[in-house]
């Protein structure tokens, strides 16, 4: 059986604005995700398609909460909800939310490459 736990993460690193935990579980990236400040995502995903984060996520909120916006609309999440996010999406989260996140690892790799490459642009 495939487990994790922010306690038994393969991975940690500090974003400045969240501290993100994760391990990969047969195909899938699990994410243990804490905001330490409250940030908009959008403008690191300008250069994906669309300009939104291409890959799908399921989750659960913790605590706080989050601000999905899609071309169409815009959905809160707050403590205590399921989610699905559809590809095409933009987050913005308020400092001191806490959430877990399941993601095909492919996809999330491309995503977090093209974060990435826009935190280093000046």
């Amino acid at each position: 059986m495939a487990k994790a736990s922010s306690a038994t993460a393969e991975k940690s690193a500090d974003y400045g604005v969240a501290v993100d935990r994760s391990s990969q579980l047969d195909g899938y990236t699990v994410n243990f995700v804490s905001i330490t400040k409250t940030h908009d995502l959008g403008p690191m995903l300008a250069s994906l398609p669309g300009g939104n984060c291409s890959c799908p996520h399921w989750g659960y909120v913790l605590n706080g909460r989050v601000v999905v916006r899609y071309a169409d609309r815009e959905e809160t999440l707050e403590a205590g909800d399921a989610f699905y996010m559809a590809p095409g999406h933009a987050p913005e989260a308020e400092e001191g939310t806490e959430l877990v996140q399941f993601s095909p690892t492919g996809q999330l790799a491309q995503v977090e490459a093209a974060i990435a490459a826009a935190a280093r642009q000046p």
